[in-house]
């Protein structure tokens, strides 16, 4: 159940009968040389439109441009800064909440993206209650779906510490699963990346050289892409019935 298909009857309809609403966001970033650069939209979009079909519930256009500076030494990356995002994410719920939406589950494929987008929701809030925003703003929620406890012990089985922190290898098997037709083979240099903090671009750059934190790539498929969709849709779907019920 996609919004940008449906027309506005369709969603009047829609708010008769449910208030709730799924937000896919991402990111376009680069990950190392053979994951796709919409790898975090690509993930968090796939999930949320099965997850949308399983509980017929309605699906917004894939936030696909996250908080990314760190990738920025890297062709192809595209980034806002941390005050855009956030502007960016409290129009969103406020615009849901102003047509009725009461609660806004946003699928998330990007860690960069975690800080910025709680805050966010802080400041929808905040607003409710200071008296400068809606009294009754949507109840928001953000579920990082390589977080969920089911898909990170299939990670954990899979790869064990190849999996990485950024290009792992279930980020980029779910990937190839959407767009298998992307898949490639792609040898790695050290097969398992370097680990360590990161900062600026141009740190990051020199400390992960071909954009890897961690991972083994080459280890992905998109055989175990629809492994990791299957136990994240129905971990996912757990979720948000949770958060629906106590929210």
């Amino acid at each position: 159940m996609r919004l940008d298909l449906c027309t506005w009857p369709d969603v009047e309809h829609y708010l008769r009968h449910k208030t709730h609403i799924i937000v896919p966001i991402g990111s376009t970033e680069q990950h190392g040389p053979n994951g796709l650069i919409g790898t975090d939209a690509i993930c968090a979009q796939t999930l949320a439109r099965s997850l949308g079909e399983r509980l017929e519930v309605l699906v917004t256009p894939t936030l696909a441009i996250g908080m990314a500076q760190h990738h920025m030494a890297f062709p192809g990356t595209l980034t806002l800064r941390p005050e855009t995002l956030l502007a960016v994410v409290r129009d969103v719920v406020e615009s849901l909440g102003r047509h009725g939406f009461t609660h806004c589950y946003f699928v998330n494929g990007h860690g960069g993206n975690i800080p910025v987008v709680e805050a966010a929701f802080s400041a929808v809030y905040a607003g409710a209650s200071l008296g400068s925003g809606d009294p009754s703003p949507p109840r928001c929620r953000l579920a990082n779906w390589w977080r969920l406890p089911t898909v990170a012990e299939l990670a954990r089985r899979l790869y064990g510490e190849a999996e990485g922190w950024h290009a792992t290898v279930s980020e980029v098997s779910l990937s190839w699963h959407a767009h298998p037709e992307a898949a490639r083979d792609v040898p790695m240099q050290p097969p398992v990346a370097p680990t360590g903090p990161i900062f600026d671009a141009r740190a990051f750059r020199r400390r992960f050289p071909d954009g890897r934190m961690g991972s083994n790539p080459s280890l992905a498929s998109a055989e175990d892409g629809a492994r990791f969709h299957e136990v994240a849709v129905a971990a996912l779907a757990e979720d948000f019935q949770t958060f629906v019920v106590q929210a």
